[in-house]
């Protein structure tokens, strides 16, 4: 079969077509044949050696949805030619709080979706919704589990709330602006970019303020009528003050990620004397993938998909994925 291998730590030129063994399905495996695939930041992140865990030599791709064309003796799930999805949340375990210790991802240590075929473990596998294309059941499963897990499950987002998304544009951003709206929270955004501004209000946000300007966190709190009731955040860094600065008393910040590196100043007291909920998420369980794929097909969310190539393409795909000014989901179309 045809597929991306990364040999070793490096630049974009790591990623290398290369002609390789169809993977065998294990007893408890399932084997997919890929019709799309689609791009998340821990596959940059991995090709350069700055996510943990990783090995050499691997196939990149977390997310992606394909056909079922083999099973293992003990995993007859779905017969030959069943349109399904993968959960890339590897082994999360029985604890619903927190993965296990042999929890992973799919796609680095173990071998992803930027492949003509896959074998997956059957509890990962799951059907595709009958109203989403290939691409955007491609695009859904990491981000969407982040974010679902993160504003449902970690937030408890109700009705009514304001909801901030700081740094609207990437794939977990766009699923918390849909997941937020169709709760019937008041969205509120944050970029450098107008555009995407005014592309967060088309899919539904109330507002949004450049977050270049100068004072424009009391600008937003005060846009909201009162602040935050939930921020999810996955940049940290200087901003992360002003996440507590806009909070509501007795309100929630939700944190998966901190691309803008630590907090270098936080004023624990506003924190304390607020009376705030500091929360970590990653991923989820099969429980709220199983949910996420749930409440995606009742309310009819259709993933914002920023662009997307062939897999004889899937270097300019890389290099959209590195520039990182996206609105949506990068994905790849396999076959």
């Amino acid at each position: 079969m045809k597929a991306i291998v990364v040999s070793e730590i490096g630049g974009p030129e790591q990623f290398k077509f290369k002609e390789i063994e169809t993977p065998i399905p294990g007893s408890d495996e399932i084997l997919i044949r890929l019709r799309a695939a689609a791009f998340n930041r821990r596959d940059i992140f991995a090709r350069r050696g700055e996510y943990p865990g990783i090995r050499f030599p691997a196939i990149p791709g977390a997310d992606g949805a394909g056909e079922v064309v083999a099973a293992g003796e003990h995993a007859n799930l779905y017969p030959i030619g069943s349109k399904v999805i993968i959960n890339p949340a590897l082994n999360w375990g029985e604890e619903e709080r927190i993965y296990s210790k042999d929890f992973s991802i799919v796609g680095n240590p173990t071998d992803g979706t930027f492949a003509e075929y896959i074998k997956v473990p059957k509890d990962n596998v799951f059907l595709k919704p009958d109203y989403l294309t290939w691409e955007e059941a491609a695009a859904l499963p990491l981000a969407g589990l982040t974010a679902y897990r993160a504003l449902v499950t970690r937030g408890k987002v109700n009705k009514g709330e304001n909801v901030l998304i700081p740094g609207i544009g990437g794939g977990v951003a766009t699923f918390l602006l849909q997941i937020a709206t169709a709760h019937g929270a008041n969205v509120y955004v944050t970029s450098s970019s107008e555009e995407k501004i005014k592309k967060a209000i088309s899919l539904g946000a109330a507002g949004g303020v450049n977050y270049r300007e100068e004072s424009w966190d009391k600008k937003l709190r005060k846009m909201m009528q009162d602040g935050a009731d939930i921020s999810v955040d996955s940049i940290g860094g200087k901003s992360f003050q002003q996440l507590v600065n806009i909070a509501k008393h007795g309100s929630r910040i939700v944190t998966f990620g901190a691309t803008a590196g630590p907090v270098p100043q936080l004023l624990m007291p506003k924190i304390f004397l607020k009376q705030l909920d500091v929360l970590g998420t990653t991923m989820g369980s099969p429980r709220e993938f199983k949910e996420m794929l749930s409440f995606f097909s009742e309310n009819e969310i259709h993933p914002v998909i920023d662009s997307s190539y062939n897999f004889d393409d899937i270097m300019d795909a890389q290099i959209r994925m590195e520039e990182g000014d996206l609105f949506g989901k990068i994905v790849v179309k396999i076959q």
